[in-house]
């Protein structure tokens, strides 16, 4: 199968997987966009998960182009990351944009180095 082919079809269930989570918890009003960071950390764990098993040669060539190219692509969303605290900004909250920015980064560098230590 080709690998655009690949690609293609794990971006698109990755960002169905991120609309499922943005659906379920637009109803909750939190002061953070959490859905995006919850979108974020679990493409960051499953990306830590698939780079573990890739350092042990335990991923196949498809496997790659599906999952940690184009489902954890289409999983995370750093541009929706970056409006939302873009918009933050723009209507005052300095402050819950910059935590926004640490938050997410701590925790989805964290998770990525959990998913690493799953496997390993």
């Amino acid at each position: 199968m080709s690998n655009y082919l690949l690609v293609f079809l794990g971006g698109g269930l990755g960002s169905i997987c991120r609309f499922g989570i943005a659906q379920w918890m637009i109803t909750y009003k939190f002061q953070l966009p959490w859905a995006t960071i919850l979108a974020n950390v679990l493409a960051c764990l499953i990306l830590g998960i698939l780079v573990g098993l890739n350092l042990k040669n335990k991923l196949g060539g498809a496997m790659v182009f599906l999952m940690m190219t184009g489902f954890c692509g289409g999983f995370s969303t750093f541009s929706t990351f970056t409006n939302e605290t873009f918009q933050m900004m723009m209507t005052g909250d300095l402050w819950k944009a910059v935590a926004n920015i640490f938050i997410s980064l701590a925790i989805c560098l964290i998770s990525l180095f959990i998913g690493i230590k799953i496997v390993s």
